[in-house]
């Protein structure tokens, strides 16, 4: 079973004919991915690696019966791509683009609070379920199939926990690239609880960085409710306090904000904590061992 996307997803791209949605399309499309078309204003009718143009997202649905999108338009529109494909019943939307206005997201956010819909990123990575479907940037090549859901507000990270997963002799159920944005869709915590509940999901790898509480309250989460070994990890852990370090979100501005602040509440809430990203594999295999 996987979390969010599968074989069955009927996914678009908005901004399929630019350049980034056409090569990410392409990836996915290779990867085995149900692209069922996508959407460019204006040139609907149109088709682009052989699948269907249409000019909004409505009439996507309405024709292919798409479910899931994936967005790659500009940073002044893709708010509004957000917007339109929650307006037009998508169930799952993972927004690429990264530097949308964080004004535009505290409108998207409260929108979407009223909708039906999962909203993933923005500046994330994506969502790729080996052998089901890859929507996103990730290299597919990295994700072997197994039983460890990843989720991460870093891209390379993810890739680099899934490598260490593959190489200890496990594989990936699900990972979710949530974003490093100030604000995003889902959090760390709503991510767990996703691969907490899927049946097929054996443990939890959750990377964090500096910034922000997503992590301790996820933390806090798994301490009360979790039934399954998670293994942590935070980036950062030699940054200046104050200075934005990779991501908009990224910036130490207060106590528990730190790296080694995070790392004592995971520890305290029971996670198994990583100190290099190279101990990922071995720490989740022990993890997973000790309940076998």
């Amino acid at each position: 079973m996987s979390v969010l996307v599968d074989k069955k997803s009927k996914i678009i791209v908005q901004g399929f004919t630019g350049s980034e949605g056409t090569f990410h399309a392409e990836q996915m499309i290779a990867y085995g991915t149900n692209i069922v078309g996508g959407v460019t204003p204006g040139k609907g009718g149109q088709t682009h690696l052989e699948k269907p143009v249409f000019n909004t997202v409505d009439k996507a649905v309405e024709k292919v019966g798409a479910d899931t999108s994936i967005i790659f338009v500009p940073p002044a529109f893709a708010a509004d791509a957000i917007l339109e494909a929650a307006e037009a019943g998508i169930k799952v939307i993972i927004a690429i683009t990264e530097g949308i206005p964080v004004k535009d997201m505290v409108k998207v956010k409260e929108y979407l609070a009223s909708k039906d819909c999962v909203l993933i990123g923005p500046n994330c990575p994506g969502v790729i379920s080996p052998g089901q479907a890859k929507v996103g940037i990730m290299p597919g090549f990295v994700f072997k199939e197994g039983k460890i859901g990843i989720v991460s507000k870093s891209g390379t990270l993810t890739y680099e926990a899934a490598d260490q997963v593959v190489k200890a002799g496990m594989g990936v159920s699900t990972a979710i690239g949530i974003g490093g944005d100030p604000i995003i869709g889902t959090t760390t915590q709503q991510a767990v609880e996703m691969l907490m509940n899927d049946p097929q999901t054996e443990g939890i790898v959750m990377i964090g960085e500096i910034g922000g509480d997503l992590e301790a309250k996820a933390a806090k989460w798994v301490q009360e409710y979790g039934t399954k070994p998670v293994v942590g990890f935070i980036a950062g852990q030699t940054a200046p306090k104050g200075r934005k370090m990779g991501h908009a979100g990224a910036i130490v501005g207060g106590k528990d904000d730190t790296a080694e602040a995070k790392m004592r509440i995971l520890r305290e809430c029971g996670i198994t904590v990583a100190d290099s990203p190279a101990e990922i594999g071995e720490k989740m295999k022990e993890a997973i061992n000790v309940l076998a």
